[in-house]
């Protein structure tokens, strides 16, 4: 399985290197993003906070290229399925699970990829590993984390439905939480009546881990609550993301 699994992580990396949509939203989308709000809000953030806002934005605009990364693929599964490619695969003599594995494997390639040119990107502009690399490169192992529990949660989404915009509205309602998390400004900047939904954002709590890894600052309750995310989307999303890929690849439409 492990072989033929391979192979589809391949065909979708290739497909998704020749897709300028794809591109766009995993690539070329989060690195303007990151240029643009290091060049309109990092000199006022760094004055109001005393804190470079490099290490909110680098950590933030990893998870947004983890997410968009997702959505764009999840509506390109959609497609697939729509024009019965997945029923072709399920044809083949190959192994029932290596669609979905092969699938998941590109997901977390993309996000190690994307990751790691977000902060190439990120060392450009200031951002660094002030505790250390071993705490740095483990900082990226949240986006790997976070983007690879948000790829099942969007997979079921792209294959529960066929007609219904679920992966445009989760799309839209990430956008808005991208907007009130720790990333652009510390949770205590926000009004009191949002700071409760700004500390306990899915965002902010995966942005205060790794800029407790790279900057320093408390760790263990972001991580706790990050790594409770991102199980629980596991938990809950990952066998009916099992069983719709088995019953869409099985469908004729």
């Amino acid at each position: 399985m492990l072989l033929q699994s391979g192979l589809h992580c391949g065909r979708l990396l290739t497909r998704w290197r020749r897709d300028p949509g794809t591109i766009i939203q995993a690539v070329i989308y989060p690195v303007l993003f990151l240029l643009m709000l290091r060049t309109v809000l990092g000199n006022s953030v760094t004055q109001a906070t005393g804190v470079d806002a490099i290490f909110g934005t680098v950590p933030l605009i990893a998870l947004v290229a983890a997410m968009s990364g997702s959505l764009a693929s999840a509506i390109g599964l959609r497609r697939e399925r729509k024009a019965g490619l997945l029923g072709r695969f399920y044809t083949l003599p190959t192994h029932r699970a290596a669609g979905l594995v092969g699938r998941l494997m590109a997901e977390a390639l993309r996000v190690v990829l994307t990751t790691c040119l977000i902060y190439a990107v990120g060392f450009a502009l200031g951002f660094r590993f002030d505790q250390g690399i071993a705490a740095g490169i483990l900082s990226m192992g949240v986006p790997l984390m976070f983007g690879t529990a948000f790829a099942v949660f969007v997979t079921f989404l792209a294959i529960s439905s066929s007609t219904l915009p679920l992966v445009e509205v989760v799309g839209m309602t990430f956008t808005i939480l991208m907007f009130f998390n720790s990333g652009f400004v510390p949770t205590n900047a926000y009004p009191p009546s949002l700071r409760p939904v700004v500390e306990h954002n899915p965002i902010s709590t995966s942005v205060d881990t790794m800029k407790a890894l790279t900057l320093g600052g408390p760790l263990q309750s972001p991580a706790i609550q990050s790594v409770v995310f991102a199980v629980a989307l596991l938990v809950l999303f990952l066998g009916p993301a099992i069983r719709g890929y088995r019953k869409a690849a099985g469908s004729p439409t």
